[in-house]
C-alpha cells in the first residue's frame, strides 16, 4: 500500500533548509518526494501531518536500553538533591521489598547535591538488613550496604588498577565500589530463568515505548554482559523485536562475550535487530575520577585516573575483532584513553568499509583530532553531559584543558562524523535535550565552552544522518530521500526555530508504519 505524507513541513536533512512538500512511501521505503498534487494521485492512503514538522527518523546512537527500562521500573534517584532526600526515598522504597530481595536504585549524582555528601554504609544498614545496591549516574561507581557487599564478595576485596572499594581513614568500608568492583556488585544482583527473561522483556518494552514517544526510531545499545549470560538478553531482544517490529535496535557486543557470540553464529533479525561492534572499555569517568588523563587531575595532584586495559590487553582485543572483520567501539573519556585507542586503531586498521567508533571522546587534544580525522572512525557524543557535568568537571580538568572538553565543534570541523546519543540511563533519553545542549551548551543560564557550540542543523544531523553514518547505513538512512527507509520523527513545531526542548513528538514512524501517535 502506497502512503503519501502531506500537509506539514518536511525537512530532508540532505542540506540545510532543504524541504519537500510531500513524501510517498511503500513497503517501508520512500519511493518519491515531490508535490502534494502529484503524489496524492499515486497514493492508496493519505497521512495528514496537520501542520506538524517531519524529519528523518531520530536515532539514539549510544545507550543501554534494558537499563533504561529497568530505571523506569525501579527507584530513580537521578533528580535527588541531598543525602537526606536519598535516604528518605530509599526508606520508603524498602517498605515494599521483601527482606531477602535486593533494593535496587538508580542514578544518584552527588555533584548536584547542595552538600555533596553521600550516605554512609552505616546509614544504609540502618534502612534494612537485606541488600541495597545503588548505581551512580556514571555507572562506573556503585554504593551498597553491608549485605550487598557481602553478597558480592567485596568485604575483603583487593584493590587494583582495574577496580577498588572505598575505605575511610580508619580503613573501614564506606559502601562505595569502583569500576570492576562495581561490576561485581552489579553482577551479584542478577537472576536467571524464565521469570528473569520476562523481566528483561518488560524492561525492553518500557524502553521502546518511551523512546518512540520521544521521537526516536532506533537505538544503538549494549546490554549483553550486565544481565546474566548473554543468551538471556539476546533472547529478550529477539522475542520482543520479532513481536513488535516497530523499533530498530543495533546491538553492540561487550568484549567479555564477543568471541563466544561470534562463534555461536547467532541470528540477528534485520532490519529491526542488527549485530553491532565489539564494545571495549578503555577508562572510567570524570565523575569517579577514573577517566585516564595525560596530565594530573587539576583537583588531585599526582592522580591521572586509570586505564582499564594495558596496551597488550587492548592489542589482543583489537586483533580478536579484526579476526572477524568486526568494527570496534571503545568507551574513552580521558585523553590518555583516547591516545591509547587511537594508537591501536592506527596499528590494527579496520577492514575496508568498516567504521570503528569512539564512544564519548570527552577530552581530545589537537594532535588526537588530527589523527582521528585520518581514520575510518565516527564518534558518538552525549551533548547532555555538558548540562550534567559542568561546572564541577572544570575543577577536575582545569582551565587549560577546557577548550578540548566535549569538543563537538572541533570534531565536526576536522571532518569526523558524529552521532548524537544519551548514554541512557546515565542521561535522559530525550533527543531534544541533546540537540538543545549541543546548540546552547547552557546550564542555569551559564554557557560552558561557547566556542564548541554547533548549529541547529549540525545538531539535528547528529541524530539523523550521524546515526546512520556511524553504522555504515548512510546510503539508506538518515535522510528523507528516494530509496531511503521510511523512518520519520514528527514534532509539533519547527526545531530550527524557538526553544528546542519545548517541542513534543506527535508521531513516530518506523518502516513506513506509525509506531507512536500522540493522543
Amino acid at each position: 500500500m502506497k502512503k503519501v505524507w502531506i500537509n506539514g513541513t518536511i525537512y530532508t536533512m540532505e542540506s540545510e533548509g532543504d524541504t519537500v512538500e510531500a513524501v510517498l512511501t511503500e513497503d517501508g521505503r520512500i519511493i518519491a518526494c515531490g508535490s502534494t498534487e502529484d503524489l496524492k494521485k499515486e497514493a492508496d492512503e493519505i497521512i495528514d501531518l496537520q501542520g506538524a514538522v517531519m524529519y528523518p527518523g531520530f536515532v539514539d546512537s549510544h545507550l543501554h536500553m534494558i537499563g533504561v527500562g529497568l530505571q523506569l521500573m525501579r527507584l530513580d534517584l537521578s533528580s535527588v538533591q541531598s543525602k537526606e532526600e536519598m535516604l528518605y526515598l530509599l526508606t520508603i522504597a524498602s517498605q515494599n521489598i521483601p527482606e531477602d530481595s535486593w533494593l535496587i536504585a538508580e542514578g544518584f549524582n552527588e555533584n548536584q547535591f547542595l552538600d555533596p555528601t553521600i550516605p554512609t554504609l552505616q546509614e544504609l544498614d540502618a534502612i534494612r538488613q537485606g541488600p541495597i545496591a545503588i548505581s551512580r549516574v556514571c555507572r562506573h561507581v556503585y554504593l551498597g550496604n553491608t549485605a550487598a557487599l557481602r553478597a558480592a564478595n567485596l568485604e575483603n576485596y583487593t584493590d587494583s588498577d582495574k577496580g577498588s572499594v572505598g575505605r575511610d581513614e580508619q580503613g573501614s568500608l564506606t559502601g562505595l565500589v569502583y569500576e570492576v568492583a562495581a561490576e561485581q556488585l552489579r553482577d551479584a544482583q542478577i537472576q536467571e530463568g524464565e521469570q528473569y527473561v520476562n523481566e528483561l522483556k518488560k524492561a525492553l518494552n518500557v524502553a521502546m515505548d518511551t523512546m518512540l514517544s520521544k521521537g526516536l526510531t532506533a537505538g544503538h545499545t549494549e546490554d549483553f554482559t550486565y544481565y546474566g549470560p548473554y543468551q538471556e538478553p539476546y533472547r529478550a531482544y529477539r522475542e520482543v523485536l520479532a513481536e513488535r517490529q516497530d523499533f530498530r535496535c543495533h546491538l553492540l557486543m561487550h568484549y567479555y562475550v564477543f568471541e563466544e557470540m561470534m562463534e555461536a553464529n547467532l541470528t540477528f533479525d534485520e532490519p529491526f535487530m542488527e549485530r553491532g561492534a565489539m564494545k571495549i572499555f578503555a577508562d572510567g569517568s570524570f565523575g569517579g575520577s577514573t577517566a585516564a588523563l595525560i596530565e594530573d587531575y587539576a583537583d588531585q595532584s599526582g592522580w591521572k585516573g586509570t586505564l582499564i586495559q594495558t596496551d597488550e590487553e587492548m592489542a589482543k582485543l583489537f586483533q580478536l575483532a579484526r579476526k572477524y572483520d568486526a568494527p570496534i567501539a571503545v568507551h574513552v573519556i580521558g585523553d590518555a584513553a583516547a591516545e591509547q585507542v587511537v594508537t591501536m586503531m592506527e596499528r590494527y586498521p579496520a577492514a575496508e568499509d568498516v567504521c570503528d567508533r569512539l564512544i564519548h571522546a570527552c577530552l581530545v587534544n589537537e594532535d588526537l583530532l588530527k589523527r582521528i580525522a585520518k581514520l575510518p572512525v565516527a564518534v558518538d557524543v552525549q551533548p547532555t553531559f555538558v548540562t550534567s557535568d559542568f561546572p564541577w568537571v572544570a575543577e577536575r580538568l582545569g582551565e587549560a584543558r577546557l577548550p578540548y572538553a566535549y569538543a563537538w565543534k572541533s570534531l565536526l570541523e576536522h571532518g569526523i562524523p558524529c552521532a548524537g546519543s544519551s548514554d541512557g540511563p546515565v542521561e535522559r533519553i530525550d533527543p531534544l535535550l541533546g540537540i538543545e545542549a549541543a546548540v546552547t551548551r547552557k546550564k542555569d543560564g551559564v554557557v560552558y565552552g561557547v566556542e564548541q557550540c554547533i548549529s541547529r542543523f549540525e545538531a539535528i544531523q547528529m541524530y539523523t544522518r550521524g546515526g546512520a553514518e556511524i553504522i555504515g547505513k548512510s546510503h539508506e538512512r538518515g535522510m528523507i530521500k528516494e530509496g531511503f527507509v521510511a523512518d520519520f520523527s514528527v514534532f509539533d513545531r519547527d526545531l530550527f526555530k524557538g526553544t528546542i526542548s519545548e517541542a513534543q513528538a506527535v508521531m513516530t514512524v518506523v518502516d513506513g508504519r506509525i509506531a507512536y501517535q500522540q493522543d
